[in-house]
């Protein structure tokens, strides 16, 4: 639905401003509770990035283009807003070739572990390293299990939540000392840490002996999801997952606007748009990131050290950022593909069609993931790149059109770490953007037995079906401040002990400095990934006021 400027002015219960699946989460519950509520979207769709699109003008591939996986969504969420949605479990985890020796590789087998077994002691040459494995990720589940409940409820203190861990030790190796301690102690092999280690540095700019502990906080977030850290395909692409949204927010009666560009944020409530068009809320949701907000809010009046989000973990400023607004920093290169068909390995132990169907890793040991980082803080595109891949077509064809799915053709997503905002900020897009492409083909040939580009299809206007998307696109098409996938530094999913909980907003981890604005997006306490957990919070922290 566009957006109508036949009114000057419009009153509301709640104004949600961005239209990410957060915002779409909020809106929904918060209409169903029988509040006005408007969300204005400044693009011409809904969705955010976890959107589905056609990449290639003429190609019958519907890709998820930015996001890509489902763990964090509650499977209450998906209950209480009656989403159809259908999330696909993937047999295999896991392959991981030897970067020493691509003959030989990993593969994580969920539906068989004496083949995982024989994989594990076939390529490190351990023959207990895929029981310390096993034990590792069994390690993990009652804490999962433990946590990931309580992401929907108000947020409690640290101390009551590592009452209730069970595993002392695990819960300080976690939350006090970084998390490549952890892994050694865990696990033998470089190539064993290091697959576990990435689930550390997904969009976060870090290592594994970082004392920030960031690579901590994003590691827990993906290994809680759904109480188990399974991570699942959405059938149908990504969009799938922002349209059942869409339509629980317009079934309960949620006017959602487009092409409605905010311009300032008032403390006491007044959005107006680019236009002039201005609309009031009781409350104020702020579906986009922190950085975008404080923007909002200066423009709105606010004072600027009263900007940020109450819960908001600290972070160091960069050189062009107020000491009040840090700038995020997303860390990861995404490039999309369509294949005529899967490449052949130099494994050929293990198929292609059960390699591409989990995580396929990618100079991804411990030693490399770390070399990168150390590469890219010094300011050169890591070499290798590490990167992940997923193969979305094996687990759900229907992205694909018939005559593709015939053809034997195949999406493949490639997710390169280690590459921070700061690779590209400064430097020519379409430059840096090829510079990153030709690594990340680079990479992925080290472990291929035929070149990839001789598998790229071809769109019908003879180019070939590859694209790049850089941290700077993300900035400039979905208004992603450093392409921070996360809206900033993930923060631990309970409050401090000595942290105020006073209020709905800090109770349910979304307060800004500003009582009538609250953070649903993924800027939120407990925000990141397509989780929809941001939007809840907020939902609930505003029924809390809104009822009195």
């Amino acid at each position: 639905m566009s957006r109508s400027s036949s009114s000057h002015s419009d009153r509301h219960d709640v104004v949600v401003v961005g239209g990410g699946h957060n915002a779409l989460v909020a809106a929904a519950y918060l209409a169903r509770a029988g509040y006005r509520v408007v969300v204005l979207e400044r693009q011409d769709h809904l969705g955010g990035a976890a959107v589905s699109e056609r990449p290639w003008e003429g190609v019958d591939a519907r890709l998820s283009r930015y996001s890509y996986l489902v763990s964090l969504l509650p499977g209450s969420v998906i209950d209480d807003l009656d989403l159809r949605i259908d999330l696909r479990r993937r047999r295999y985890s896991s392959y991981t070739p030897d970067p020493a020796d691509p003959r030989r590789g990993i593969l994580v087998d969920n539906g068989d572990a004496l083949a995982t077994a024989m994989s594990f002691a076939r390529t490190t040459g351990d023959a207990r390293e895929a029981e310390r494995f096993a034990e590792f990720s069994d390690r993990l589940l009652p804490m999962a299990a433990t946590l990931f409940p309580t992401v929907t409820e108000p947020l409690r203190r640290a101390s009551a939540v590592r009452d209730t861990v069970a595993d002392a030790r695990l819960w300080d190796a976690l939350t006090a000392r970084p998390l490549g301690e952890l892994l050694r102690e865990s696990l033998s092999t470089d190539l064993a840490r290091g697959i576990a280690l990435t689930d550390g540095l997904i969009g976060t700019f870090s290592s594994s002996d970082d004392p920030s502990l960031r690579q901590n906080r994003c590691f827990l977030y993906h290994v809680i999801g759904g109480g188990t850290g399974d991570w699942d395909v959405p059938a149908g692409g990504m969009g799938t997952v922002s349209a059942a949204l869409e339509h629980a927010a317009r079934a309960a009666g949620a006017d959602l606007r487009t092409d409605a560009e905010v311009a300032s944020v008032s403390p006491d409530g007044e959005v107006v748009l680019a236009d002039g068009e201005t609309f009031h809320g009781r409350l104020v949701l702020s579906g986009v990131g922190p950085s975008v907000l404080r923007g909002l809010l200066r423009a709105g009046g606010a004072v600027p050290e009263a900007t940020a989000p109450a819960t908001a973990p600290a972070a160091a400023p960069t050189d062009d950022a107020r000491p009040d607004d840090p700038r995020p920093e997303g860390a990861q290169v995404k490039v999309n593909m369509l294949l005529r068909r899967l490449p052949r390995l130099r494994d050929e132990d293990v198929a292609p069609e059960a390699a591409f169907a989990g995580t396929f890793h990618i100079n991804e040991t411990m030693t490399q993931l770390d070399a990168a980082h150390a590469m890219a803080a010094a300011g050169g595109i890591p070499s290798p790149l590490p990167a992940e891949i997923y193969c979305h077509s094996l687990t759900d064809p229907s992205i694909l059109g018939d005559d593709l799915q015939r053809s034997g053709a195949q999406t493949l997503t490639l997710f390169g770490l280690q590459v921070p905002h700061r690779l590209v900020a400064d430097a020519d897009g379409d430059t840096v953007r090829g510079e990153l492409l030709a690594a990340a083909q680079a990479s992925l040939d080290s472990v291929l037995a035929e070149p990839i580009a001789d598998c790229v299809a071809d769109a019908p206007d003879g180019r070939p079906c590859i694209e790049a998307r850089t941290t700077a696109d993300l900035e400039a098409d979905l208004g992603m401040i450093g392409g921070d996938i996360f809206h900033g530094d993930l923060s631990w999913p309970w409050a401090d002990d000595d942290e105020p909980l006073d209020t709905p907003a800090q109770r349910w981890g979304v307060a800004t400095g500003h009582e009538r604005v609250l953070v649903c997006g993924s800027g939120a306490r407990r925000g990141g990934a397509v989780s929809g957990i941001g939007g809840h919070n907020a939902a609930m922290a505003a029924l809390e006021i809104l009822r009195g």
